[in-house]
């Protein structure tokens, strides 16, 4: 039986990738490894939570020593590392929590595969999940390749791009089976609401304000979060040693039309008169760092590895808003805190 260590698998894009990897692959062995942060919930989890072939520990990457021990208890044959701090306005409030998460933490863990699979590269696999904001930002045209000359903006994206070099690095020094994946945007059900649909759909709910960046210019290509999940799944099972693949979906948004299109979809939900969430819409000072425009360029995985999206962003959003009006309790529980205090008296803080 393959075991599989996911770090960060009880958040957004994370707990997709643990749920497609515990009920597509039986034989598979997967071991969730979180630390629990304000962005992790294991209630995103509940349905495979007793499922025989899942396990979560909790723990924290960037304790070296942890990590070191993890792998010795597991022998895991590959990694999926997803953890990471991720949202842009926090990196500009607080840098060194983005160095150590997503730069320390994973030299640390590209440190244990080094020392547990020596000898045995080959058979072992460290999967990197990355973003397309190590790219920088995009004019009126073009898209970002897999060729891209990397060019970060933001704390984020800088500390993520620092990743992917100690990535590569590691393959190219000791010889370590890696690929890396840098997607767009993701959007779908179990995103916490501090980034921009989930948070618009919540405030839309409860008839507050609906802020926007700036003139809500921003453009931004959208991928549906299961689609990411399968793509990973794809490029794991199928990509050469010390590849890179971009993940988009072809779906370019600016930041304004989306939450318009946002507003009609919620007016029509609830009931309301058209136009009506629309009046919510706030304008407010732009962030810091800002990049006007991201879109992806897969053609690299559609033609190597057969993956192409399966939604357009309407079909997406559409099941987004209707999981999110479907799961008020998850919604609540996550916006007031609660189930944070449910895991601190269960693992510790």
């Amino acid at each position: 039986m393959k075991k599989i260590i996911i770090t960060g698998g009880a958040g957004f894009i994370g707990s997709h990738v643990v749920r497609r990897f515990v009920t597509t692959y039986s034989d598979y062995q997967i071991v969730n490894l979180d630390k629990l942060t304000y962005a992790g919930n294991l209630a995103n989890l509940r349905d495979i939570e007793n499922s025989p072939n899942y396990r979560f520990v909790k723990g924290d990457i960037t304790d070296a020593a942890f990590i070191d021990g993890l792998f010795a208890a597991e022998q895991p044959d590959a990694v999926i590392h997803l953890a990471a701090e991720s949202h842009v306005d926090r990196s500009i409030s607080n840098p060194i929590e983005f160095v150590l998460t997503n730069v320390v933490g994973t030299v640390n863990l590209l440190n244990a595969a080094r020392k547990h699979w020596e000898g045995r590269y080959d058979t072992h696999r460290f999967y990197h999940v990355s973003t397309d904001e190590v790219y920088g930002a995009l004019g009126d045209s073009g898209m970002f390749t897999e060729e891209t000359k990397y060019d970060p903006h933001s704390p984020y994206s800088a500390s993520k791009a620092s990743s992917d070099h100690f990535v590569r690095a590691y393959h190219d020094t000791y010889g370590l089976d890696v690929v890396i994946s840098n997607c767009s945007n993701n959007y779908g059900s179990h995103h916490f609401p501090e980034k921009l649909i989930p948070l618009a759909i919540n405030n839309i709910k409860n008839n507050r304000p609906v802020p926007v960046y700036g003139k809500g210019e921003n453009v931004r290509d959208w991928l549906w979060v299961e689609d990411h999940a399968r793509a990973i799944d794809v490029i794991f099972h199928k990509a050469a040693s010390g590849e890179t693949y971009n993940i988009g979906g072809h779906n370019e948004w600016k930041n304004i039309d989306l939450i318009r299109l946002l507003c009609r979809i919620m007016d029509r939900k609830l009931g309301r008169g058209e136009g009506e969430s629309a009046k919510l819409i706030t304008f407010v000072k732009d962030r810091a760092g800002h990049d006007l425009r991201y879109a992806i360029d897969a053609t690299k995985l559609k033609y190597e590895l057969g993956w192409e999206p399966s939604l357009q962003f309407e079909e997406g959003l559409e099941k987004t808003v209707d999981w999110y009006l479907s799961n008020e309790a998850w919604l609540q529980d996550v916006t007031s805190g609660h189930y944070q205090q449910y895991y601190e008296e269960q693992y510790g803080n």
